[in-house]
């Protein structure tokens, strides 16, 4: 098992999960995942709360798909998580029969099409969220069997809320043990103003105290990082910015995304200066730094290793 970004998952026979903290982090990775498949001319089947696929759909749309289209000529099948659910459910037990004559059935008649596919199901989380952790495990287990008779793409979905505290943590590691992959990274914006970099602060020690692999990085270099990406951006940039926390396994990336194109300047040492020492202080405690340009502005980002 790694740990992945949405951005190199979206294929290759994987079952991946993302545990994600805001509906939007999930909305973006999932409409990415979809957008990927119709454009790669690939089925897709999405087994999903209706909140969830209209948000689907919806990122799928504003990255141009045609997403009447897509569901006329079946490139996408759209089905309800809690009614697929009961089909083969009772009180949190799964029937692993029923789960082959109906999900399973469903897996075949994409796949016999000749078409690559690629599914999103969040049936797993709802059974956690009802208090169902044995039954999530076992339904994950099945989508397993099915994948090893049906090549297909999986990706499913927890939010951090639901599987977070030390109660869980047992069946949180089964969970990632039955994945090929896990996706996570996090995403909040702030506006300029003075406050802001507390609660960018804020904002990421709160995120890795949620995170597994927490403990793993030295919270005080990471709130360091984001305090002076975000005070740059305040004083220098006068935009609104974003915060982002990435994870691949190894490191952990922090990034600020503003909406100005002015270059950050490193200044040399003097102790006497009144600004320009925070790109040095990240320098010091990350792995390495950088920054990217688009064309509304820049993203500074550092990474910090994991021990």
């Amino acid at each position: 098992m790694e740990v992945q970004t949405r951005e190199s998952m979206a294929g290759g026979g994987e079952h991946v999960v993302q545990f994600y903290d805001q509906d939007v982090d999930l909305a973006r990775a999932v409409g990415d995942y979809l957008t990927s498949a119709v454009g790669a001319g690939d089925v897709a089947i999405v087994i999903a709360t209706e909140e969830h696929r209209r948000s689907f759909e919806a990122q799928m749309a504003a990255d141009g798909v045609d997403t009447t289209q897509a569901r006329r000529d079946g490139s996408v099948l759209w089905l309800d998580a809690a009614e697929t659910l009961s089909q083969f459910t009772d009180h949190g037990r799964v029937d692993a029969k029923r789960f082959r004559s109906t999900v399973g059935e469903l897996v075949r008649e994409a796949a016999e099409t000749g078409r690559e596919l690629k599914a999103y199901g969040e049936m797993v989380a709802l059974l956690w969220d009802e208090g169902h952790v044995l039954g999530a495990i076992e339904l994950e287990k099945l989508w397993n069997r099915l994948a090893e008779e049906f090549h297909f793409s999986l990706f499913c979905a927890y939010h951090m809320h639901s599987v977070a505290g030390e109660e869980h943590t047992d069946a949180l590691h089964e969970v990632c043990r039955l994945h090929t992959a896990v996706i996570d990274e996090a995403k909040t914006r702030f506006y300029a103003d003075p406050d802001a970099p507390s609660a960018a602060r804020r904002f990421v020690a709160g995120l890795l105290g949620r995170r597994p692999y927490g403990d793993r990085i030295d919270a005080g270099d990471a709130q360091l990082v984001i305090s002076e990406l975000a005070t740059n951006a305040v004083i220098h940039a006068g935009t609104p910015f974003s915060v982002s926390v990435r994870c691949d396994g190894s490191v952990v990336r922090l990034s600020v995304q503003d909406w100005s194109d002015m270059q950050p300047v490193m200044r040399d040492g003097n102790p006497a200066a009144s600004s320009g020492r925070g790109l040095r202080l990240i320098a010091m405690v990350s792995r390495s730094w950088g920054v990217e340009y688009g064309p509304d502005g820049k993203t500074v980002w550092a990474e910090l290793p994991l021990r």
